[in-house]
């Protein structure tokens, strides 16, 4: 998702990250000591069982469940009902036996008296999600809703789930869509976004065991499952989804399919169906209803938009072009959002762009498409993006929803719990891409205002929970300083300190070893450590698990036979990139760059070798998008 609303709230598991704040503040070695991480005993307990090592890597017991979802829905706007039909096959390839499953029910958050991070309205409330009927292994079983509104649910089985073993599941369910339309719900009175929509199993895995989490407002952690789902809708209404369009000649008459065909290898946009041809009718087949069915697999979740008059725009962009293997780029809008005019052409920016650059993995999957909702919400192949006057606003959060495909869903993140290792990637992602499209000055500038200046400037002691801390616990602007900015400037310190050969080595080497499947953040930390040939320790320890912010000082300004030393001190304590801005008696200027490297030794003060034969006039410490909370000490003048 894009930046959150700020919220001066907290929420109630606020006291459990003040807690963990001050366990993480606690095992932090002191300045100059050898450091190393702290690790909670569930990450030491699956280093011990072999799920997980020590340099990174996959253990040689790792293991992770999964599952096969078929379903069909029916959706009949203005008539609010979603019903659906599921068959799930589950495999445990756990060593553990389960003597049953949990499901989620993400829906029931709309109920009313659900657990949620903040206050909403009536048009956000609904009555939640229905099981009309449960079976396992093809017998009817008892599904007793709850007492309360919950997100998750145990289902016992009639025999427990051996190791290797699978299960059959059938779902006969229904819900109203919400007519508040935010991640998901009625964005007009014929045009849905459906994402959250169907019983699942929730994740199972070697560190936490069940996810049991209440969904109130955080977002998600799903298993790679593969997915057949037929959308079933009225003539006239288009749907747009997850996955590969199966038979689009059965929903599509002949002269639209012919667009929305040549749309797959056209660099150009193809206006597959615009408002007057939605309006005249016959862009869809006039069956009494057209199923729409689309297939997925290796998917963490799919998500599907539909609407009787929205525009469709579409083209493609080669991805890889070692194969020339092409992804469709698509856009789905109301013809009066002018900036979605331009849709797929940011998309084929974004896709080209993150593909050939930063994090330079070809795109994984064979389309993207961005839907004119209004949340600025990430999905598998999907992006649930509001309208903005301003369309480099709207190309930016369409590139930050794009990267999004990267981290969490090609790498299979926990987002409930450790939202840096998504949103902070997706953050530094969109900078990377808007510097290359506007120009390091604009965009750091935008950065600073959009992602930094918030949080360096708050003086309140939710700017200093450390980035570790599960997002969980966190709502509002602690929540989005942690996922978004402070992470983001963690990764883009390291990508400084490391260089971009040797940062782009350790990111591929992650992602290699992880995407798929279901990395932590020690899994993160410690494949840098380990590509890289060194510790990094003391900079994880630093950015991520400590309660530091950014300020530096000049301390001292010495001359030296070769030159000055300068003192520094690291008043806030986070090891930040610094530029030692130069200007001589003679007038001319020089900058000097210092890594975080300059902090190993010592956080709290380093001191910067100058060699040169100039008399120094003044000097002044500039951190860029590393912003200096407090800059009044952060000049020094000859005498």
């Amino acid at each position: 998702m894009t930046s959150p609303v700020p919220s001066v709230r907290f929420s109630r598991p606020l006291l459990r990250a003040m807690a963990l704040l001050l366990l993480c503040v606690a095992t932090l070695p002191a300045p100059g000591a050898a450091q190393s991480l702290w690790m909670p005993r569930s990450v030491k307990r699956a280093v011990a069982q072999g799920t997980r090592t020590l340099d990174g890597r996959p253990g040689p017991r790792y293991w992770q469940n999964h599952g096969r979802y078929t379903m069909t829905i029916t959706v009949m706007p203005p008539d609010r009902r979603v019903s659906g039909t599921e068959r799930i096959t589950y495999w445990n390839e756990s060593p553990d036996t389960l003597p049953g499953l949990v499901i989620k029910l993400f829906q029931n958050y709309h109920e009313p008296g659900a657990a949620r991070g903040a206050g909403t309205t009536e048009s956000f409330l609904t009555s939640g999600v229905h099981i009309d009927g449960f079976e396992v292994d093809g017998k009817a079983a008892p599904w007793r809703a709850l007492r309360f509104p919950s997100t998750e649910q145990a289902a016992r089985l009639p025999h427990p789930l051996l190791p290797g073993d699978s299960v059959h599941l059938a779902f006969k369910w229904h819900y109203d869509v919400s007519l508040r339309s935010g991640r998901e719900g009625m964005v007009d009175s014929t045009t849905y976004f459906l994402a959250y929509f169907y019983p699942r199993v929730a994740v199972y895995d070697d560190v936490s065991g069940w996810d049991t989490m209440e969904h109130t407002g955080h977002e998600f952690y799903s298993d790679f499952n593969d997915y057949d789902v037929s959308v079933q809708v009225p003539p006239g209404f288009v749907v747009w989804g997850t996955g590969h369009l199966e038979d689009p000649g059965d929903v599509l008459t002949p002269e639209y399919l012919k667009r929305f065909q040549a749309s797959l290898t056209s660099d150009g946009t193809v206006h597959v169906a615009t408002r007057e041809d939605m309006a005249r009718g016959g862009v869809t087949r006039d069956n009494p209803l057209n199923v729409w069915r689309f297939t997925a697999h290796d998917v963490p979740d799919v998500a599907f938009g539909l609407s009787d008059h929205y525009d469709w725009d579409a083209a493609s962009v080669v991805v890889d072009p070692a194969t020339g293997r092409r992804a469709s780029t698509q856009a789905a809008y109301a013809d009066s959002a002018a900036d979605f005019h331009h849709m797929v052409h940011f998309a084929q920016g974004a896709l080209s762009w993150l593909s050939a650059n930063w994090p330079g993995v070809p795109y994984p999957y064979e389309k993207t498409t961005v839907f004119q909702g209004g949340a600025g919400m990430e999905y598998p192949m999907m992006a649930n993006d509001g309208s903005y006057a301003d369309t480099a606003m709207s190309r930016l959060v369409a590139e930050h929803e794009i990267a999004h495909t990267y981290m969490p869903f090609y790498m299979g993140t926990d987002e409930t719990r450790y939202a840096f290792m998504d949103e902070g990637w997706a953050t530094t992602f969109e900078y990377l891409i808007e510097v290359a499209k506007r120009g390091k000055a604009e965009e750091d500038q935008f950065y600073r205002r959009f992602r930094v200046n918030r949080w360096i400037h708050d003086l309140s002691s939710a700017a200093e929970i450390p980035i570790i801390t599960p997002s969980d616990a966190l709502t509002g602007v602690a929540y989005g300083d942690n996922a978004y900015g402070k992470a983001s400037l963690g990764y883009l310190a390291m990508k400084d300190l490391l260089g971009d050969a040797v940062f782009r080595k350790c990111l591929h080497a992650y992602m290699d070893r992880w995407h798929g499947k279901h990395p932590s953040p020690w899994d993160f930390f410690y494949t840098f450590d380990n590509v890289a040939g060194r510790s990094l320790d003391w900079f994880w320890s630093n950015w991520f698990f400590g309660n530091g912010y950014i300020d530096l000082a000049v301390d001292g300004v010495h001359k030296t036979r070769g030159g000055y030393t300068v003192d520094i001190g690291n008043v806030g304590g986070m090891d930040a990139p610094v530029d030692v801005v130069l200007r001589y008696r003679d007038g001319s200027t020089r900058t000097v760059h210092e890594t975080p490297e300059i902090w190993k030794a010592d956080s709290r003060k380093a001191t910067v070798s100058i060699r040169t034969g100039k008399t120094l006039a003044s000097l002044m410490l500039y951190g860029g998008i590393w912003m200096d909370a407090d800059t009044s000490n952060n000049t020094w003048t000859a005498r």
